[in-house]
């Protein structure tokens, strides 16, 4: 396989990678990963650094459709951003300094157990919280998001604290794995702070670029980042979650459930093998 073939088929992986992404909050790196790595042999500290890059155009394609359609909720994310930009950071550094067969056994845990929640949530669409925190309404931590009637639904985010909480540890997350931490920071939302699941994966597009510039400087200041390997990455993400973010209003929530977890389980499976063999 010659260069371009490499470049056009990356591309076209990361362009799948990307709609997933951008359909489900999960961001491009939980699958540009695993594919990196388990498919196209790179080395998974690169692999994760072009991931980087790429949940970056992610975010950037993605989360401006949202904003504009009233999905995102953006005190949400600016308030839950402080926790995970500093996990990010520590994250990052973190990535130095462990073995690639624990970043591929932590990976593929995390994976699982985020596709083992995604499926105990059994809360509806169009749950809404009947007394809101006291912390949330004080930081006004509530929105409503439109309906495919047109009409508007209101919600009220729970349990801050532990929300924000659960955001530090997807930033460490992200910055080790370099996966934008999508898959916890949507059950982190989801799960703990209940709030309607396309809101939750709206935001979670809306945080992911920031969670992943927050590390992404250390890695190219160790030189994993390659721009012969990010820039068809991070170009095919883009043009797949702008294909995503046009298909999300229409969705259902059941299905993108099912995407979510059925995708994240079988490369979760993938890693932990992976690394169990010793990164092999």
């Amino acid at each position: 396989m010659n260069t371009l073939e490499f470049s056009v088929l990356l591309f076209a992986v990361s362009g799948l990678a990307g709609f997933l992404g951008a359909l489900t909050g999960l961001g491009g790196g939980v699958v540009l990963v695993p594919a990196l790595t388990l498919f196209f042999g790179v080395d998974v500290k690169y692999a994760i650094g072009a991931s980087l890059v790429s949940v970056i155009a992610t975010s950037s394609g993605a989360a401006a459709a949202y904003v504009r359609e009233g999905f995102s909720n953006i005190r949400v994310g600016m308030f839950l951003e402080i926790a995970t930009s500093l996990g990010a950071i520590g994250g990052a550094y973190l990535a130095g300094v462990v073995t690639t067969s624990f970043i591929f056994i932590v990976f593929g845990i995390v994976l699982i157990y985020s596709a083992w929640l995604s499926f105990q949530r059994r809360h509806q669409e169009e749950h809404r919280s009947e007394t809101p925190n006291r912390i949330s309404k004080v930081l006004k931590l509530d929105g409503s998001y439109p309906a495919p009637d047109g009409s508007q639904i209101s919600y009220c985010a729970e349990q801050p604290i532990w929300g924000f909480g659960v955001m530090g540890i997807a930033g460490v997350l992200s910055g080790l794995l370099g996966i934008g931490s999508g898959a916890v920071k949507v059950i982190g939302m989801d799960h703990v702070m209940s709030l309607p699941f396309k809101v939750s994966t709206t935001t979670s597009n809306f945080m992911i670029g920031v969670t992943a510039a927050a590390s992404a400087g250390i890695y190219f200041s160790r030189g994993y980042i390659d721009p012969a390997l990010a820039t068809p990455v991070m170009l095919g993400v883009l043009g797949g979650s702008l294909i995503g973010a046009r298909h999300l209003m229409d969705a259902k929530v059941k299905a993108l459930r099912t995407v979510f977890a059925l995708t994240i389980v079988a490369l979760g499976v993938e890693m932990l093998y992976k690394g169990v063999m010793g990164g092999k």
